[in-house]
């Protein structure tokens, strides 16, 4: 098996080349695809890597010659790659649309001229936009932010491969918190942890009562590892284990800091909250790893360096 990763140098590629590794014993080759612009490094000097498994080709996704050598010879396609910010955020449009919506336009069509019998588009929960009701993959689509539109145009292309391939799947992942060497820290619990282990403080917006979906790193990439040898019908799934408001979360990291000082800002707002239905349908074949949040948070406090 041969599989292409684009944006697998960064956050979640880096946890899903590990997985890969440890799930897929017969692969043959894993091509990773990124233009470094986050700036990650941490794929690049880990030895975990077997010797000539891995290779590493930096290119754009609207780059179509790129593009199209990179895809040669694939047989499974991770969709990774995209302009990733807070869900919620309201600047840089003109590069959300370019990247979410029209790179992955043209990976799609690329695809459907061919041999991939595999793809798996990694979408985002953002694509609901606002609700106090958990949403399940039925819900209207009404993203109010430009990453959530994006991210729903490129769905809206990707979705012409649920129907052609032999396994191809949308999944709507929630925010993704954890360690590992590429970790996003402005995600809003790696930020909150950072601040309570270093600074002692968190500083919450609004009057904390905002819900989200929320799934540790190294799950999604399991799941996303072992989609590839279980028969789970082709679809649009959710991904998501937890629905937390962020007060909750600050709880649970006051439990690793007892000391720690909450400040909110602006705390006269309601911020608008996006949770999931729970658990997602998708854990019906794929079972996430058993571990407890509490654990997960225990983890990351102890990857800290001091």
């Amino acid at each position: 098996m041969r599989i292409l990763i684009t944006g697998g140098a960064g956050y979640v590629g880096y946890s899903l080349i590990h997985a890969l590794i440890r799930e897929l014993p017969d692969l043959k080759e894993i091509r990773v695809y990124d233009n470094l612009s986050r700036g990650h490094y941490g794929l690049f000097f880990q030895s975990f890597i077997p010797d000539l498994l891995v290779n590493f080709r930096q290119g754009e996704l609207l780059d179509s010659r790129g593009l199209q050598k990179a895809l040669e010879g694939m047989d499974v396609v991770f969709h990774l790659a995209a302009k990733v910010t807070t869900p919620y955020s309201d600047m840089d449009s003109h590069y959300f649309e370019q990247v979410n919506h029209w790179g992955t336009a043209e990976l799609v069509n690329m695809i459907e001229k061919s041999a991939v019998q595999c793809f798996v588009y990694l979408s985002s929960t953002a694509v609901y936009g606002r609700s106090d009701t958990p949403m399940d993959e039925q819900a209207p689509l009404q993203p109010f932010s430009f990453y959530g539109s994006s991210k729903m145009r490129g769905e809206q292309h990707t979705e012409r491969l649920l129907s052609q391939l032999p396994k191809a799947y949308l999944l709507r992942s929630g925010n993704v918190y954890g360690y590992n060497p590429t970790v996003r820290i402005e995600a809003v619990i790696n930020r909150f942890m950072f601040e309570a282990h270093h600074q002692g403080r968190i500083a919450v917006q609004g009057n904390g009562e905002q819900v989200r979906a929320f799934v540790h790193v190294e799950k999604l990439a399991t799941v996303l590892a072992r989609l590839l040898k279980t028969e789970v019908p082709n679809g649009v799934y959710n991904l998501a284990e937890h629905n937390f408001s962020v007060n909750e979360v600050v709880t649970h990291i006051k439990t690793l800091y007892p000391e720690l000082e909450t400040l909110l800002i602006n705390q006269h707002l309601a911020l608008p909250s996006a949770p999931v239905v729970l658990p997602v349908g998708l854990q019906h074949w794929l079972p996430f790893p058993e571990k407890s949040f509490a654990d997960e948070l225990w983890a990351m406090q102890e990857a800290f360096s001091f």
